[in-house]
């Protein structure tokens, strides 16, 4: 089985973000986003659950799995490939640094607050960028 997972990694701000601070990203048209849905279960349940959970429920979700259903997908889920959270909106258009804890927990922080550049140069944890929304 594949994972989306990094443990003690901090994920910072693409180099092409729009934006200089974290922004809540928002629902469009009513309908929840890949980043409103990611933003409102991390921040709820910081250092709670790890990309995996993150991305399998917000596929699950989306296609209406539950119970012994629900069980199964997540093992079919992740038998291919999956894009991390490097991809995700949150680092790429919103502000969003994600932390991930030793047991590969997540929790974000928005650009721009100590805790943001505290993260950003700590020397005890992995660093990557998310990806960049535009070619170099």
């Amino acid at each position: 089985m594949k994972t989306t997972n990094y443990f003690n990694t901090f994920i910072e701000v693409a180099d092409d973000c729009p934006v200089a601070e974290g922004e809540i990203p928002r629902a469009r048209n009513g309908k929840v986003t890949v980043a409103s849905y990611q933003f409102d279960m991390i921040l709820a349940h910081p250092y709670k659950y790890t990309s995996d959970d993150i991305l399998f429920n917000q596929y699950a979700d989306k296609e209406g799995l539950a119970g012994q259903a629900r069980k199964d997908g997540r093992k079919a889920y992740f038998q291919t490939g999956r894009a991390c959270l490097r991809a995700s909106p949150l680092g790429k258009r919103y502000g969003w640094g994600i932390h991930y804890d030793a047991e590969g927990r997540i929790a974000i922080y928005a650009k721009g607050t100590p805790e943001y550049d505290r993260f950003s140069k700590d020397p005890q944890l992995q660093h990557t960028k998310a990806m960049r929304s535009k070619k170099a």
